[in-house]
């Protein structure tokens, strides 16, 4: 990192100023608060933070989900061949960062954090390492809490760095230029160096349905008895009141109570009916996810979509969910790695989008019958099979035409029938046909 620390330090502003002071709400006032579910959270000790949002099964479901769907697709340095189509290649300067970003994380594993860190924070800050020629060598996700965005007077970005030894960070980083940030924001609905979380919108509903849990837990706890009260017909004293509360609080679960005097329970505890508990959960999964733009049948596994809808799903969630990431760390990276042109970063979608057998199969025969495809093509792309002879070449039926050689094709003539000789015993005449059939029906 001594290359990063002198770039910092020979890169400085005399006159750096935060974009937001501290605690003055433009940016998270305590490290690890989302937002707070209603006024005065925070000091009743309720505000909704990152573990406690990630504790709602939903939630976790929903950024887990994305975030390795992200990490397993196979990222590609690909180049701008001469037919203008982006071809993956390799090159010594940029592939080896992108094969293992550091020396502790896979590829996977780093875009896998990077994608979490985005999630649940609104804001991704990767760290680049660079070697003697100023070539990123190595990539390290930090901490969103330990990072602050400064602006200068003149508009110059820099980004305060905490202490990171995984990063190889020590103490006394002041901050670093943008030019060594990788800024990976979403939704900068306040700023447009500010990105926000979808927990901001979900997350009274992710508490609410935790709170529902934590009163599942303390009602199961007690042995599933709800609160009730004994009503007695009649005045009763306070030591009687005393001695039955106490009987009734020592008896565990499933034992009966027996206390005479005409005492009737009565049930003051809420059943679930009552409260609605699987409408409310229910509630609470579809607003997670459609803040996140996850299908709710890929959360809920109960609210499967018809198997006919299932490739229309897929493509929903792609589009709707996950390209937008996609597309903000391809050009996050391009920028961040400064690749030059004709070289760029793109995601094959083709390991994330894998289709069921009836359905390849389809698509194979319709891609290679169209000649759209050339038969090596679609054994590689939708069963990931190799090259045969003779397959590479698309191919079409002979019978097809272009549409401006039928236009100029004459028009068909239909060529007059030959006169018919009078003594051509093989072209006989009508008369003579006719005298032969009457020679037969006399005969």
């Amino acid at each position: 990192m001594a290359g990063l620390l002198t770039t910092i330090r020979s890169r400085l502003a005399s006159a750096i100023m935060p974009t937001a002071p501290v605690g003055s709400g433009g940016w998270t006032p305590i490290a690890g608060i989302i937002r707070e579910p209603y006024t005065g959270a925070w000091q009743n000790n309720d505000a909704l933070t990152i573990n406690s949002a990630l504790q709602n099964p939903a939630v976790f479901r929903c950024v887990s989900l994305i975030a390795g769907d992200i990490g397993k697709t196979p990222l590609n340095l690909v180049a701008l061949d001469s037919d203008g189509i982006w071809t993956a290649t390799t090159s010594p300067a940029f592939s080896p960062v992108l094969r293992r970003p550091n020396r502790y994380q896979l590829f996977g594993q780093f875009l896998e954090q990077w994608v979490i860190s985005k999630l649940i924070n609104g804001n991704a800050y990767i760290l680049k390492d660079r070697d003697s020629r100023g070539v990123v060598t190595a990539l390290y996700v930090l901490d969103p809490t330990i990072v602050h965005v400064l602006v200068a007077p003149d508009g110059t970005v820099f980004y305060q760095l905490g202490v990171s030894y995984l990063a190889g960070l020590p103490e006394g980083v002041v901050a670093a230029p943008a030019s060594e940030i990788i800024h990976d924001r979403w939704n900068c609905a306040i700023h447009p160096l500010i990105g926000i979380s979808p927990l901001y919108a979900c997350g009274g509903d992710a508490q609410a349905a935790n709170a529902i849990r934590t009163s599942q837990i303390d009602f199961f706890n007690v042995g599933g008895r709800p609160s009730g009260l004994l009503v007695a017909p009649t005045e009763v004293s306070q030591d009687t009141i005393d001695r039955l509360s106490a009987a009734w609080a020592a008896k565990k679960p499933g034992q009966t109570a027996i206390t005479g005097w005409g005492f009737k329970y009565q049930d003051i505890g809420p059943n679930a009916t009552d409260s609605q508990l699987i409408d409310q959960s229910d509630h609470a999964v579809a607003t997670i996810a459609g803040c996140f733009g996850v299908p709710v049948s890929y959360v809920d596994s109960s609210k499967q979509p018809p198997y006919a809808n299932s490739e229309a799903t897929q493509l929903q969630y792609l589009s709707q969910c996950l390209q937008v990431h996609m597309t903000g760390i391809e050009n996050a990276l391009d920028d961040g790695l400064e690749l030059p042109t004709p070289y760029g970063t793109e995601f094959d979608l083709s390991a994330l989008m894998w289709m069921d057998t009836a359905t390849r199969t389809a698509a194979a025969k319709d891609g290679i019958a169209s000649g759209a495809l050339s038969p090596d093509e679609a054994r590689f792309d939708y069963y990931g099979k190799g090259p045969v002879k003779g397959g590479d070449t698309p191919y079409l039926q002979q019978q097809n035409w272009p549409l401006d050689q039928l236009a100029n094709r004459p028009a068909p003539t239909i060529p007059a029938a030959p006169p018919a000789t009078p003594n051509d015993p093989a072209n006989p005449t009508p008369e003579q046909v006719a005298a032969a059939v009457g020679e037969l029906a006399g005969v």
